[in-house]
């Protein structure tokens, strides 16, 4: 087993959850995170967070879909990619997160200790 979870499933659960939450696009998600994490001194690669979108999309979670980013096609070339759940990638998305939320559970248990123990 692992020291500490891994980045990338870290990320998968966040953005599950931002497709659960009918939050946007790749870079909008990469940019809703890097706000969310800055107090903390964490930005997300951005390499690792196409690749676990790509990911989800491998393992059957999650699809793509693609329309333009502004209302009107006339001015609004630049095209951006939606992510969605599967017809079970609901499912298998919560399967997923219950998976990871143990890992979290054990990784606040070492920090914990360490915490306790040394400090």
């Amino acid at each position: 087993m692992a020291f500490m979870i891994a980045q990338r499933a870290f990320i998968k659960v966040y953005l599950i959850t931002k497709v659960e939450q009918h939050k946007g696009y790749g870079y909008q998600m990469l940019e809703d995170l890097r706000r969310d994490f800055k107090a903390y001194g964490y930005s997300p690669p951005q390499s690792e967070v196409y690749r676990a979108l790509h990911e989800l999309v491998q393992q059957g979670i999650l699809y793509r879909t693609k329309q333009l980013k502004g209302n009107d096609p006339k001015v609004d070339f630049q095209e951006i990619v939606l992510y969605h759940f599967t017809a079970d990638g609901e499912e298998k998305a919560r399967l997923y997160k219950k998976q990871v939320k143990t890992d979290l559970d054990r990784c606040l248990g070492i920090l914990n200790k360490a915490v306790t123990d040394n400090y």
